[in-house]
């Protein structure tokens, strides 16, 4: 059956998919003081990166409304596959489900799934990819729906940040206790647990951070050979790299993916943040 992949912009989809007419990005706004930024195709990371370093006030975002999501549903194809940021971090994943209500009350019954990826950014991109793989595999629009929950759940998210400031006054660390001051170059490495963050250890210093992070992932790594390693990193390539070679000295993958960070990811993960998936 025909299918249609649709999520929101802190979803990084690699190149390829970018230009599938099968795949679509409902962007979210940020917002820099005064400025509005929208998340699509015209994001200028290097900019955006600039005007929140020269910015006293914390960036802000703000969700897509549910008739973007609703019109984005309204497609030929036969099933309808949509990704959401977390619903505990943002409020995209309501916009899409009452998006659905919507598109239901004015056109009538559908096939749409919309998943919380309770994740983000590459997260979503992983839940996206086996959407589609499913779909050109042939299995039901319910076979697939049930796949991706289960998928969903035994996935782990893990990043490391430089700075964890725009989490923290956007009031997106509120199930982490206690966190070290950063002033003392203690660098925590998070995850998260269905959907919220959480805490999983701490390192003094970035690289001695990401090192941890590697071990923590290949030691709850479940089958990765039956997995993507999947690594988004905002203007920090060769962090990403070397985060990539650490964890597949220890474990091995089906494959793997480095991607840098769209608008929302990278003014949660700031500069320098890299997040994992497996």
């Amino acid at each position: 059956m025909s299918y249609k992949i649709i999520a929101d912009s802190c979803c990084e989809f690699p190149e390829e998919y970018r230009k599938d007419p099968r795949f679509q990005s409902i962007p979210l706004e940020l917002m820099v003081e005064e400025e509005v930024i929208i998340d699509d195709e015209t994001f200028d990371q290097a900019d955006f990166l600039r005007k929140v370093a020269a910015s006293p006030k914390c960036p802000k975002s703000a969700c897509p409304s549910p008739e973007k999501y609703m019109e984005a549903y309204r497609t030929e194809a036969e099933n309808v596959f949509v990704f959401t940021l977390s619903s505990k971090l943002s409020g995209s994943h309501n916009s899409a489900e009452l998006g659905k209500k919507l598109y239901h009350e004015k056109y009538g019954d559908k096939n749409i799934y919309v998943c919380d990826s309770q994740s983000a950014s590459c997260g979503e991109t992983q839940l996206a990819m086996k959407a589609a793989q499913w779909s050109e595999e042939g299995l039901s629009f319910e076979e697939i729906c049930k796949k991706l929950a289960s998928y969903r759940d035994h996935m782990n998210t893990y990043f490391v940040l430089d700075n964890l400031e725009t989490l923290r006054k956007n009031g997106r660390l509120s199930g982490v206790k206690a966190l070290v001051a950063s002033t003392l170059s203690i660098k925590p490495v998070m995850g998260a647990d269905t959907g919220e963050i959480i805490q999983l250890g701490q390192s003094i210093g970035i690289k001695k951070a990401l090192a941890k992070m590697a071990e923590i992932v290949a030691k709850e790594a479940v089958h990765p050979e039956e997995k993507m390693l999947m690594i988004t990193h905002c203007n920090c390539k060769d962090r990403a790299e070397s985060v990539k070679k650490m964890i597949l000295e220890k474990i091995k993958v089906k494959g793997t993916l480095v991607m840098d960070t769209k608008g929302v990811s990278s003014m949660y993960a700031n500069d320098g943040g890299v997040i994992v998936t497996l």
